[in-house]
């Protein structure tokens, strides 16, 4: 939902911009609108060109590397579910009491993924709770011999890894482009359209222009900061990890 309301934002402000700029260069005094004078402008326009582009190669970069940093994380965090699993099977039947809150666990946080279009890795107490009863039942389990003590040793630390990733998720999922590089971005941005605005003909094609300039930036930037927020929005971290480790656990 932020994301939309910045996107509709920039979209208003750039399409404003060139608009205002038109209808004030007709009253402005008549050295202000001499050849000098556009070409400062231009020139200005020329310098936030520049720093516009290289700030939106960041910000893309930015949230491409959180967006593949959360989807390499989501599936370290399936794979170490199923290593769990696997763990506490190779152990024996004693760990059946302890893979019934295990698959309860990945089972609500499939559900919660795929049906309800939440992120499966929200910091609630439920889930806490069925984690912090995983733990309590391996360390009341006595294994009988050196093998199921390596065992219970390795679940352990499947265990912790799996919590670790999860709380690793929790922070991610909120984002790393800061608000004020954005704002910083948009006054460019405004800045920029307004100087296309400066001596611009006042005729349909050049208004469609730049209504269409202005929501393809907005949709543009729309999905920057969407990617960055890889647990919302169009574009999502796949579930498939997740549904593959369920389909694991249950079998």
């Amino acid at each position: 939902m932020q994301e939309t309301l910045i996107a509709v934002a920039v979209f208003l402000c750039l399409t404003a911009a060139p608009l205002a700029s038109m209808a004030v260069y007709g009253r402005l005094p008549a050295h202000h609108r001499d050849d000098d004078t556009n070409a400062v402008v231009r020139l200005a326009a020329n310098l936030f060109v520049v720093m516009t582009s290289l700030v939106l190669g960041l910000m893309i970069n930015s949230a491409k590397n959180t967006f593949e940093s959360i989807d390499r994380n989501v599936h370290t965090y399936a794979t170490e579910l199923i290593l769990l699993d696997r763990s506490l099977r190779q152990y024996g039947p004693e760990t059946a009491e302890v893979r019934q809150p295990l698959v309860a666990y990945v089972q609500r946080q499939t559900n919660n993924w795929t049906e309800t279009n939440e992120t499966p890795l929200v910091a609630n107490r439920l889930s806490e709770r069925l984690l912090t009863e995983i733990s309590t039942r391996l360390t009341a389990l006595q294994p009988p011999d050196a093998a199921h003590g390596s065992l219970l040793e390795d679940a352990r630390q499947h265990l912790q890894k799996v919590m670790e990733l999860r709380w690793a998720l929790i922070e991610q999922s909120e984002g790393t482009i800061p608000p004020p590089l954005i704002a910083m971005l948009v006054a460019w941005l405004v800045l920029i359209f307004a100087s296309f605005g400066f001596r611009a003909p006042r005729n349909a094609i050049t208004i469609e222009t730049f209504v269409v300039s202005a929501a393809l930036i907005a949709g543009a930037l729309y999905l920057i900061l969407d990617m960055d927020v890889p647990f919302s929005g169009p574009i999502q971290i796949s579930s498939a990890p997740l549904q593959r480790a369920l389909v694991e656990l249950q079998q």
